[in-house]
C-alpha cells in the first residue's frame, strides 16, 4: 500500500475525530453533517480498498464520546447504532438479502429523529433512571435534566422492569420561540436538544420544552412482543409521545415510495429528521438474524439528503424594502442543498449578525426549509481572511439617512425607488391583486421606461406602452393585460392586504373583512374597536387607523377605485362554527386546506395552527401529522373531511 494512502486515511480519521469532539462533547459542530458524511464514506471506501483500519477510526467506534461532566451510566444492554442506506439502491440489497432468508418478512418504516438518543429506566410503574446513548454501552446520567421533559411518563401503567429507548426532540417551532426572545440562538433543533439535556443545570432543560419520541423497548421484564407493531401500541398504551408516521410495507416499492413521500413533506414537519429507519416487523425473524458488534442486521436508516451545509459568506448587500426596512443579504459560495444550488441566504438585522457572530469570509451553518430563501443559523469557523460586517447608515438606493426601530434600520423616504418598487411587487403579488407577469424584473422595467410610480398606476398601462417595450411581443402583452384587467375584481380581503399596511397579513386582513361590511367603515374605524378584535393588539391597530388618516393612502385608494377596481363583500353564509377554534392538520383530499379554511371562516369559524384546549375540533386529512397525537392526548374532538362537511351541510 502507498504511503500516500495511509497518510489520506489517516488525515481523514484525525479531522473525523476532531469534527465527533466538537460535534458530541463541545455541542459545538464546526462541519455540517451533508460534508462530515461525505468524509466518512470517503473513510469508509478507502478503508474496504486497502483494509488499512486505525484503532480510533470513527468506523469502528459504536457510539458517542462520553462527557465527563455528568455521572456514567452503564446500559444493561448494548444500544446500536444503525447501518445506513445512502440510495434505494444500497437499501434494496439490504431488503434482498433479508428477504432471500426470510420471504415471508415484513417491514416497519419510521422517521429517523435527528436529536439526542435517550434511554429510560423503569421500575414498579415509576422512571427512575434516564440515561444518554454514550457509547451504546456507557452513557450519562441525566434522570434529572429528563424529568423535566413534559412527554415523558414520569408513571406508566406497566409495573415490569422496563428500558424504553427514543429521542430527545425540540420542535422547530419551539426552537424559533426560544430564539427570538434568547441573547444566544441556538444553531439548530439537534444542538438544542443536546445541549439542554447534557446541561448540569435542569431549569435549562425546562426551559427548552423539549420532547421525548419512544420508539424502542431494548429489556423488558414479564412481556413478549410478536411485532414491531405490537410494541408500538404498548409505548402508546403506556403514554409514551411516538412518531406521528408508523407503516407497514412487504416490498421495496412499497417502501420506497412512503420515503419519497416523506422526503417531499419533511420541511413542513415541525421535527428534524434526517431519514427513515425501516425494521423487520417479525421479531422471531430478528432474534435469528441478531447482531454486529455495531448494528442490528434486522434494521436499517435510510439518510436524506442534508437541508443544512456549511458554506462561506463572501459578501453582504443591504436592501430595501417596501415598509422602508433596510436588510442586510449574505451572498454565499453557491452551495447545494437538496438539489438546489443556493447563493444567497436571510441575516435578518444587524443585531442578528452580532448574536450569530457571523462575519465576511467565514464559514457559516446554512438551513433550507418551507422552500423560502435559506437562512443562516450561525457560525461554524472563522478564517484568516475573516472580517467584521460593518453596519451601514446611509440608504443604499437613494442616499437618505437612515432611522434605527429597535433593532432594525429604516430608510424613511416615502420616494425611495426601491422602496416604491417592492410596493408593487407585493400589490401584484397572489394574496394580494395576483396580477401575473409583473415580477421584480419586470417592476424594474416599467420603473425606468413606463414611469411607473405607484400602485394604481398599473391599471393605466396600455398596449401602446407595452409593445415598445424589448421582450414584449403580441402573446405577452395579451396575458398581461388579461391579467390586470380581470384583477380589477378583488374580494375584499385581498383588498385589504394588497394595501401593504404595516404588520396586516393575509390573515389579519380576513379577519379586518369578516369585522367590517365595507371599505367606508374600515377606514373611519377607531384604535379601540380595532383592539377588540381578537389578535389585534394596540401596534397593529395604530398601524391601520395611521395608514387610513393618511392623505396620500387615501388618495391612491381614491384612484384605483377610479380606475375601476370592483370589491366584493361576502357575508358569512351561516354562523354554525362561531366562536370555534378549528385545527387543520394532514392532506384533505377533497377539499384542499385553501378551500376547507374558506369554509370555516364563512361559518363564523377560525382557523388555527397549533392544538390547544381552546381548540373546538381538529380535522384530520391523510397523513396526518404531530397535530393529531397531540389532539388525542389532550382529548380534542377530532373530525374527518366527510364528518366535516357532513356538520356543515347539515
Amino acid at each position: 500500500m502507498q504511503d500516500e494512502v495511509k497518510q489520506k486515511i489517516e488525515k481523514l480519521v484525525a479531522d473525523l475525530n476532531k469534527y465527533n469532539y466538537y460535534y458530541h462533547v463541545l455541542d459545538s459542530p464546526i462541519i455540517s453533517d451533508k460534508d462530515y458524511d461525505k468524509l466518512y464514506y470517503k473513510l469508509v471506501d478507502l478503508e474496504k480498498e486497502t483494509g488499512y483500519i486505525l484503532p480510533d477510526s470513527p468506523t469502528q467506534r459504536v457510539g458517542d464520546m462520553v462527557s465527563e461532566k455528568f455521572e456514567k451510566s452503564r446500559h444493561e444492554t448494548q444500544l446500536f447504532s444503525l447501518d445506513k442506506a445512502q440510495s434505494f439502491a444500497e437499501l434494496g440489497a439490504w431488503l434482498e438479502k433479508v428477504k432471500a432468508d426470510f420471504p415471508a418478512s415484513t417491514f416497519t418504516l419510521e422517521y429517523k429523529f435527528d436529536g439526542l438518543r435517550l434511554a429510560l429506566t423503569y421500575e414498579n410503574g415509576y422512571l427512575i433512571k434516564a440515561a444518554t446513548r454514550g457509547n451504546g454501552l456507557i452513557g450519562e446520567d441525566v434522570t434529572a435534566q429528563v424529568r423535566t421533559i413534559r412527554s415523558v411518563p414520569l408513571s406508566i401503567e406497566y409495573k415490569g422492569h422496563m428500558v424504553v429507548e427514543g429521542e430527545g426532540i425540540m420542535l422547530l417551532s419551539e426552537l424559533e420561540k426560544y430564539n427570538q426572545t434568547s441573547d444566544g440562538p441556538l444553531k439548530n433543533a439537534r444542538n438544542a436538544v443536546a445541549g439542554a439535556i447534557r446541561n448540569l443545570d435542569p431549569k435549562v432543560t425546562a426551559s427548552r420544552n423539549l420532547d421525548f419520541f419512544a420508539y424502542g423497548i431494548p429489556v423488558i421484564e414479564g412481556k413478549i412482543f410478536d411485532t414491531q407493531i405490537e410494541l408500538q401500541e404498548f409505548l402508546k398504551a403506556n403514554r409514551f409521545l411516538v412518531g406521528d408516521f408508523f407503516e407497514v410495507c412487504s416490498t421495496q416499492a412499497e417502501i420506497e415510495e412512503k420515503i419519497t413521500e416523506i422526503d417531499k413533506r419533511r420541511t413542513t414537519l415541525d421535527i428534524l429528521i434526517d431519514g427513515m429507519v425501516i425494521k423487520i416487523n417479525e421479531m422471531k425473524t430478528r432474534k435469528e438474524l441478531g447482531n454486529t458488534i455495531r448494528f442490528p442486521k434486522w434494521a436499517i436508516a435510510y439518510k436524506f439528503e442534508a437541508l443544512e451545509v456549511t458554506t462561506t459568506i463572501l459578501d453582504v448587500i443591504w436592501q430595501v424594502g417596501r415598509t422602508g426596512k433596510v436588510t442586510p443579504l449574505a451572498i454565499l459560495e453557491p452551495v447545494e442543498i437538496a438539489g438546489a444550488t443556493i447563493a444567497r441566504a436571510t441575516l435578518n438585522n444587524y443585531d442578528d449578525i452580532l448574536r450569530k457572530k457571523v462575519k465576511k469570509n467565514s464559514l457559516v451553518f446554512l438551513r433550507r426549509s418551507n422552500e423560502v430563501i435559506p437562512e443562516i443559523l450561525g457560525l461554524a469557523q472563522e478564517t484568516k481572511d475573516s472580517s467584521s460586517i460593518e453596519k451601514i447608515s446611509i440608504c443604499p438606493c437613494c442616499g437618505t439617512e437612515l432611522v434605527e426601530v429597535g433593532p432594525n434600520l429604516f430608510c424613511p423616504n416615502e420616494t425611495c425607488p426601491d422602496q416604491l418598487k417592492e410596493k408593487i411587487v407585493y400589490f401584484c403579488s397572489r394574496d394580494a391583486f395576483n396580477i401575473e407577469g409583473i415580477r421584480d424584473k419586470t417592476v424594474d422595467l416599467f420603473y425606468d421606461e413606463l414611469g411607473l410610480r405607484n400602485v394604481d398606476d398599473i391599471f393605466h398601462i396600455s398596449r401602446e406602452k407595452l409593445t415598445n417595450l424589448p421582450s414584449f411581443k403580441d402573446k405577452k402583452i395579451e396575458n398581461l393585460l388579461t391579467s390586470i384587467e380581470k384583477s380589477k375584481n378583488i374580494d375584499f380581503p385581498n383588498f385589504i392586504y394588497a394595501l401593504g399596511i404595516n404588520n396586516v397579513g393575509i390573515k389579519t386582513a380576513k379577519d379586518l373583512a369578516k369585522e367590517f361590511g365595507s371599505l367606508d367603515e374600515l377606514m373611519q374605524t377607531n384604535e379601540e374597536k380595532l383592539s377588540s378584535i381578537r389578535d389585534i393588539g394596540e401596534i397593529v391597530a395604530s398601524g391601520i387607523v395611521e395608514y387610513f388618516a393618511n392623505p396620500q393612502n387615501q388618495e391612491i385608494i381614491k384612484n384605483l377605485l377610479s380606475a375601476g377596481v370592483n370589491i366584493r363583500y361576502t357575508s358569512a353564509s351561516s354562523s354554525i362554527l362561531s366562536g370555534q377554534t378549528i385545527v387543520l392538520t394532514g392532506t384533505l383530499p377533497t377539499l384542499g386546506r385553501a378551500e376547507a379554511t374558506k369554509i370555516i371562516e364563512d361559518n363564523g369559524g377560525r382557523v388555527s395552527s397549533s392544538v390547544s384546549k381552546q381548540t373546538t375540533f381538529v380535522l384530520v386529512g391523510e397523513n396526518a401529522g404531530s397535530k393529531l397525537e397531540k389532539a388525542k392526548q389532550l382529548g380534542i374532538p377530532i373530525k374527518s373531511e366527510q364528518e366535516f362537511l357532513s356538520m356543515i351541510n347539515n
